[in-house]
C-alpha cells in the first residue's frame, strides 16, 4: 500500500507581468523627471526648421527675439541699449554660451544687432535654436 504525502509540493513560478508593470512605471517616471529638468528660459516663438546635434551647455543664457522685435534675456525684456549691461552679469566666464531663439519672422537686423550687443558684453559662443525636423 502506497501512502500519499499530506502535502503536494508545487514548483514556484516567477510571474513576469508585475515585473513588466514596474518597469513601465519606472520608464514613465524617468521620462517625466527628465522632461521637468529641461531648463530653457525662453518664450514660445516660431523657430526655423533645421538639423542640429544635441547641445551640452552648462547654464546657457537664452536670447529670444520675437516676431514683433521684442528682445528677451531669460524671460526678462530688454532693449538693444540695455542688452549688454543686463547680459554681462549673467555670463559665467569666457566659455559661456548664448542660445539665440529668434522667431522665423523676426527682423534680421534686430537679430544681428542683438547678437553684436551680446558679443560686446563678452559672449563668445552662440547657439542657434531650431525646431528638429525628422
Amino acid at each position: 500500500m502506497k501512502l500519499r504525502k499530506a502535502r503536494q509540493h508545487r514548483r514556484g513560478r516567477i510571474e513576469i507581468i508585475p515585473m513588466i508593470d514596474v518597469m513601465f512605471f519606472l520608464l514613465v517616471t524617468f521620462m517625466l523627471a527628465s522632461l521637468s529638468m529641461q531648463n530653457l528660459h525662453s518664450l514660445p516663438v516660431n523657430l526655423p526648421q533645421g538639423h542640429a546635434g544635441p547641445m551640452q551647455p552648462k547654464t546657457p543664457v537664452t536670447l529670444t527675439i520675437t516676431s514683433d522685435s521684442n528682445i528677451f534675456l531669460d524671460k526678462t525684456q530688454v532693449t538693444l541699449d540695455t542688452l549688454a549691461l543686463t547680459l554681462k552679469p549673467m555670463l559665467e566666464g569666457p566659455e559661456a554660451s548664448i542660445i539665440v531663439a529668434a522667431d522665423t519672422t523676426a527682423p534680421y537686423g534686430v537679430t544681428v544687432n542683438a547678437m553684436m550687443q551680446a558679443r560686446a558684453a563678452g559672449a563668445q559662443h552662440f547657439l542657434i535654436a531650431v525646431k528638429h525636423v525628422n
